[in-house]
């Protein structure tokens, strides 16, 4: 993309790094570039590194004077983007900006680095002496660790399975790394960049949760030799549907988690017992410690959210069922009893799945998921307002088994499931 410096003068707002101004930032210009045909504000904000956070794009917003909401781009017209430019002294970040912290000093280099790389700058900032600082350095919280406290402990910052401590930052949701805002590393390592597709589901908050885990594998199934485990496909769904709101820019925790396991796109998915609870908890054995320790974590981190005004909170469960091997199943749904919100929530993903199979399958074979109220445990004592258990399939049946097999058919549902939620 073609781009120039804006050279017009941009307020003289006081910018705060601690208790400590920024002074050379007041009068440095916002850098300035011209809209191609498709852009969208998520698609810049994306393209030139910046965070997704509010800041970031409110920021884009006051800038350009849009209306709150309205991501389309005119092609052709100039947009000011958050990145402040300024004449970098050749020595060092920390003295040009006049200030002492080495990690944001670090994380600007890095962010003029991987612009340069990246091809949305043509120069080198150490040889043009020309310097990008993003907005969201001195005005976004990147620089918080997974620390927000959760049932009986804190989140760390540790890598799971592994002693050496690795940087996330965390305002609520899935951490990602420090340096790279759209790198998670729960997806593995093909899956890890999640490209910000668009806002729609800006402020919402999710939990989402897989069937079973660590010492319990849930239902099983046999297949040309292998054996599913219910944990395992509920998993890899669950991961898929992760992704698909965190790329609307949901705040999403998966809540159950495997350490080695990613998104896979094999037919046969290992069964193993690493999986853990956010904050690196082991799952106990006992089934009712097990959900207890669930329903705890997700009321404390909803309450989290309920004060910080985030009140929009969905809680979906995925299993898969188990029955005698000659019943065939369609996805079905049950939600949370005396809950108008999580009926309705039900019915409208269900409508969804209606639609969608119609669409597939075509009048040869109808879709018959059924939505009904249960009082199971994670329905029942969770506090937030919306909540829908999802059985996906029968394991032990022949045609079911391809439901859940087949690598596209479990991306299906996770989009079908998100797309509902997009709505």
């Amino acid at each position: 993309m073609r781009f120039f410096l804006s050279l017009v003068f941009y307020g003289y707002a006081t910018f705060l790094f601690g208790q400590k101004t920024i002074p050379v930032l007041q009068a440095a210009p916002f850098l300035s570039i011209t809209a191609q045909a498709g852009d969208d504000i998520p698609s810049i904000i994306q393209r030139y590194g910046l965070s997704d956070e509010d800041c970031d794009i409110e920021q884009f917003f006051k800038l350009n004077k849009l209306r709150e909401g309205n991501y389309r781009l005119k092609a052709g017209k100039s947009y000011k983007l958050p990145i402040q430019v300024l004449r970098y002294n050749g020595k060092s970040i920390r003295s040009t900006l006049d200030i002492e912290d080495w990690k944001t000093a670090k994380n600007i280099s890095d962010f003029n680095t991987t612009a340069s790389k990246n091809g949305v700058r043509a120069d080198d900032f150490v040889k043009s002496k020309i310097l990008w600082v993003p907005w969201h350095s001195f005005n976004c919280e990147l620089e918080k660790i997974a620390s927000i406290p959760i049932a009986e402990g804190k989140i760390d910052n540790k890598k799971p399975g592994s002693k050496a401590p690795v940087v996330f930052k965390i305002t609520g949701g899935e951490p990602h790394s420090l340096n790279a805002p759209r790198n998670f590393p729960i997806f593995g390592k093909e899956h890890a960049n999640t490209p910000l597709l668009s806002t729609k589901l800006r402020g919402k908050v999710f939990f989402l949760v897989s069937g079973h885990g660590g010492p319990d594998p849930g239902a099983q199934g046999k297949r040309a030799g292998h054996t599913l485990c219910e944990d395992e496909y509920a998993y890899d769904v669950t991961l898929r549907l992760l992704r698909f709101l965190i790329s609307h820019n949901a705040t999403a925790y998966m809540i159950v988690r495997d350490p080695s396991d990613g998104i896979r796109d094999q037919q046969y998915l290992d069964c193993d017992k690493d999986e853990v609870v956010w904050g690196e908890k082991v799952i106990p054995l006992n089934q009712k410690e097990r959900l207890g320790q669930r329903t705890a974590l997700i009321n404390k981190l909803s309450d989290y959210h309920k004060e910080n005004g985030q009140t929009d909170q969905t809680i979906i469960e995925i299993h898969v069922d188990s029955r005698s091997k000659a019943t065939e199943t369609d996805v079905f749904f049950y939600y949370r009893a005396n809950s108008e919100a999580s009926m309705d929530l039900a019915l409208h993903i269900h409508q969804t799945f209606i639609q969608k199979y119609q669409q597939k399958r075509g009048p040869a074979r109808r879709y018959e998921g059924s939505v009904s109220s249960r009082d199971l445990f994670t329905l029942r004592e969770t506090t937030a307002p919306k909540a829908v258990y999802i059985e996906m399939a029968n394991i032990k049946n022949d045609w079911d088994q391809q439901r859940i097999v087949l690598n596209n058919n479990r991306q299906a549902i996770a989009n079908w499931i998100g797309e509902a939620l997009l709505k």
